[in-house]
């Protein structure tokens, strides 16, 4: 069973080696593991419902709790610490007209409406926030088939409450792929990749969800929204990208047309050493800019790559493999960088040999494929280290951006000591590090991880979080970055969407959303103030 106040399954545990966790203290102290709220007390503090009586409709107490919250820190804050705001019902429709007969019943009672695929989000699409409205959770799980595959065409129609293991093996049945893989893919639902403009990990070679969403079908509260499966098109604005990034503010996309390709003839790994960041950052624009049909390009900094490597658990090996990176003059601050491709064989061996003359021409220096292989049996995983740290003391959180080539070490220096300096007249210490996992012809993704001490107060952890969090934020646009390059904007990410969007841009979205939603039932407080604020 699903943990209902952390990651994952309650039954996997992660733990964190003794190297790694010898260096988290010397970088934060000690950190004083929590008093958690049982399961019991939280239920203790669910309200009767404020739903009149539907027959899809349920209100179980612990059943509305699990679909209070999302993954973001402050999610886990509220859980561990029992101050759920929790939904007054839930509801699984199975069919297109359940959900319209759930959005017509909302409607009529007064109710706003939280859709809900995996529960990953990790910016807050899925909190409920203060309303005097009761909030309707409608679950998508149960709206889980492959509907249709045209092999000619390379579509596939799916329902969109699919997870990510059961969409891969229904295609790979049929010998098929979509190739998207975001590290929440265990849990997280198609409708979920599409409403948030998902990444997944290879996205370099199969593309980003917008790219892979063809068509579908929305269920708004003014009716249907059919999006046609139509080769590129010149009649006016594409809609899909209204759809696209929506959040559940539009309706709930309830079918959607994929393009998929024919599994690989073959599948490759590999892995560089550079001597510093910014050797590697070199390599990996190269590559990209060359065009080389890579599937993946992850840099890390050196810090990372040092926390990556205690993480393996391996001292002695690790020990070993500095000493080999010294000997080939990488000094003691070496970053890795991991690479993939896939596809017809001859391509896969010519695009890695190119990979590897770039990289020799910056550098860097081949370790075959062991870690990069290590890494793809460990990157979903690696979330259950929450858990584990959570238990010990320390918050860990993420945050992302992308910006242009020439502002991406900029980027990566002013969020990381945004961070490291955010709590510091409090006498505590931030432990950040970063690194590039999605690269395009012009530009990169930034991804940092962070951590600090969790407070003995939840709400001084929160705020905690929240001064780090608007510090990081305030570096990101001040050097021209996208506030999310991939986990959406939900609530976390909302107060800095005008920076990106402009005040224009901000006034076209909310007439967009009057035109469907006019009461404002669906995700309000999610992605933008509503229409009428």
């Amino acid at each position: 069973m699903r943990r209902w106040n952390g990651w994952g399954e309650a039954a996997i545990e992660v733990p964190l080696p003794p190297s790694a966790q010898a260096l988290l203290e010397d970088r934060l102290g000690l950190g004083t593991p929590p008093r958690d709220c049982s399961l019991e007390e939280a239920l203790a503090h669910i309200p009767p419902p404020r739903l009149p009586d539907h027959p899809q409709v349920h209100t179980d107490p612990e059943l509305r709790l699990r679909h209070a919250v999302g993954q973001g820190l402050p999610d886990w804050i509220a859980a561990r610490s029992g101050r759920i705001q929790a939904p007054d019902g839930v509801a699984f429709p199975e069919t297109n007209e359940d959900v319209r007969a759930l959005l017509a019943y909302a409607r009529a009672v007064g109710a706003r409406v939280i859709p809900y695929g995996g529960g990953t989000s990790v910016v807050g699409h899925l909190r409920v926030l203060p309303d005097p409205r009761p909030a309707l959770v409608i679950d998508l799980g149960r709206m889980n088939r492959l509907l249709a595959l045209d092999r000619l065409s390379g579509l596939a129609t799916f329902q969109t409450g699919i997870r990510g293991p059961d969409l891969e093996a229904a295609l790979r049945a049929h010998g098929f792929t979509l190739g998207h893989f975001p590290q929440s893919f265990e849990y997280s639902t198609l409708g979920g990749w599409i409403a948030t403009r998902s990444v997944g990990q290879f996205a370099l070679g199969y593309g980003r969800i917008e790219e892979l969403f063809v068509g579908g079908r929305v269920e708004t509260p003014q009716g249907p929204l059919i999006l046609p499966s139509l080769p590129p098109s010149a009649a006016g604005p594409d809609l899909r990208h209204l759809v696209l990034g929506s959040e559940g503010r539009l309706g709930i996309l309830t079918e959607a047309v994929l393009r998929v390709r024919p599994l690989p003839e073959a599948e490759a790994l590999g892995t560089f050493f550079f001597p510093d960041f910014d050797h590697g950052l070199a390599a990996a624009r190269a590559m990209v800019q060359a065009g080389i049909p890579l599937t993946m390009l992850r840099l890390s900094t050196a810090e990372e790559t040092r926390m990556t490597l205690l993480l393996s658990g391996r001292e002695g090996w690790v020990r070993l493999l500095r000493g080999w990176l010294r000997l080939r003059g990488l000094g003691d601050t070496p970053c890795m960088l991991l690479l993939a491709a896939a596809g017809a064989r001859r391509v896969v061996h010519a695009a890695l040999a190119e990979a590897f003359h770039i990289a020799r021409r910056h550098h860097g220096r081949s370790l075959g494929s062991r870690l990069a292989r290590e890494w793809l049996r460990q990157r979903f995983r690696a979330p259950y280290l929450r858990n584990t740290l959570w238990a010990m003391g320390y918050a860990v959180d993420t945050l992302e951006t992308a910006v242009i080539w020439a502002r991406v070490p900029a980027m990566v220096a002013a969020i990381e000591e945004a961070l490291r300096n955010g709590l510091a007249d409090q006498g505590e210490r931030v432990y950040a590090f970063s690194h590039v996992s999605h690269v395009y012809p012009h530009g990169a993704n930034v991804y940092t991880t962070f951590l600090f001490r969790l407070a003995p107060d939840p709400e001084e952890s929160l705020r905690r979080w929240q001064r780090l969090k608007r510090a990081a934020s305030a570096a990101i646009l001040r050097l021209g970055g996208t506030i999310s390059h991939q986990h959406g904007v939900g609530v976390d990410h909302l107060p800095y969407l005008e920076a990106e969007k402009g005040p224009l841009g901000l006034a076209i979205l909310r007439a967009m959303l009057r035109a469907v939603d006019p009461e404002e039932i669906m995700n309000p407080g999610k992605l933008i103030e509503g229409p009428g604020r």
